[in-house]
């Protein structure tokens, strides 16, 4: 049997007709850019986010990007974030010409760890952004207060969390600004990229909206600086809208196989993030393992896909040369060597997951 990490053609199986009936729709109505098409998808994404407002705009960077700026992100100011989630918070924050500044994880969930972020907050960064890596909700309510009494900003990266609750309260709607990323395999994807930007602040999400289109306050009129084309098109929205009603359902279908990975697997060879919850979407299944590479050439062997998010350190990427030489970041450097993500996504059958389970328990290190 022959497992992949993820199949867009499986997860879509059957789709053709839905697929062409939404497009149909968007062809007829001659707009292909904004308009009431990805409005309304904006008004059911922030109703299902529990947030006064969402706004579309091309990708999950861009999202970042535009809502560091947002909360008055600029040149050498300086951002709190964590160094082990692919480089993508720090991307956003190089591109608002301002610092990284960043902080280690907890060693049992590999988020952002509040003890380490209050050294940073001494610092008066100007905005933290919050990671929900791997689709598990950070400590949020805890950083946010922290950050709250620094008057620090908080925003949200969503990317990897569509759906994920705690107490009532959806992924994006704790800090100032939550971004998510509609990139094709995430938990709610659409048919190329797409980004949305969500919060309850209306004077921020004006700036988002004027941002997304050239830092328009009207047509063809400048008021805001930073401003780029990030809008999210019609087609996108369609599709993501038709989507979001599966997102429940095939989010508590990856819990289940998160469920049976963590009963099966927890060994002294491997040893899985702790059990998912309601706060988890299982975007991705990590385990770690101090013979990484050895079992993904084992998995391999045995026709089971796997990938590792991620393998390097931000502080570490070679584009930073020595600039974070003195940096150490003990729980992240371990981890970025240990993670392993196995297959983890709605279309995979019983028998899959199965063959999966079997494959890791057959490993001997």
């Amino acid at each position: 049997m022959q497992v992949a990490f993820h199949s867009l053609r499986a997860l879509h199986a059957g789709q053709g007709e839905r697929f062409a009936r939404i497009m149909a729709d968007v062809f007829e109505g001659g707009w292909f850019v904004l308009g009431e098409t990805v409005a309304a998808f904006e008004r059911a994404f922030a109703d299902y986010c529990g947030v006064a407002g969402c706004i579309g705009v091309g990708n999950g960077t861009d999202a970042l990007e535009l809502a560091l700026r947002a909360v008055g992100v600029g040149p050498d100011d300086e951002v709190v974030t964590v160094a082990n989630a692919g480089f993508y918070a720090s991307t956003a924050i190089l591109a608002c010409a301002a610092r990284p500044l960043y902080v280690d994880v907890d060693a049992a969930t590999l988020q952002c760890d509040p003890l380490a972020l209050d050294a940073a907050l001494a610092r008066a960064p100007r905005a933290v952004v919050v990671t929900h890596l791997y689709g598990r909700l950070a400590a949020v309510e805890t950083i946010v207060a922290q950050c709250r009494e620094h008057g620090v900003a908080v925003i949200e990266d969503c990317a990897q969390a569509h759906g994920a609750r705690r107490a009532g309260r959806v992924a994006g709607s704790f800090g100032d600004l939550g971004c998510y990323s509609f990139y094709p395999t995430k938990n709610l994807g659409a048919l190329g990229d797409g980004g949305a930007v969500v919060g309850s602040d209306a004077r921020l999400l004006d700036a988002v909206r004027a941002l997304r289109q050239y830092g328009w306050g009207e047509k063809y009129r400048v008021a805001r600086g930073g401003g780029r084309n990030s809008r999210l098109d019609a087609m996108q929205a369609a599709w993501l809208h038709s989507e979001l009603g599966l997102l429940d359902a095939r989010n508590a279908r990856r819990r289940e196989i998160a469920a049976r990975y963590c009963a099966a697997l927890d060994s002294p060879r491997m040893q899985p993030l702790p059990a998912v919850g309601e706060d988890d979407v299982a975007h991705l299944f990590v385990l770690r393992s101090r013979h990484r590479d050895a079992l993904r050439a084992h998995l391999a062997q045995a026709g089971v896909g796997s990938e590792v998010h991620y393998p390097v350190p931000d502080h570490r990427q070679p584009l930073f040369g020595a600039r974070f030489a003195d940096l150490g970041l003990p729980v992240t450097e371990r981890a970025c060597a240990e993670a392993l993500s196995l297959p983890c996504h709605p279309a995979l059958s019983d028998a899959e997951v199965d063959h999966v389970i079997a494959a890791c328990q057959r490993f001997r290190g």
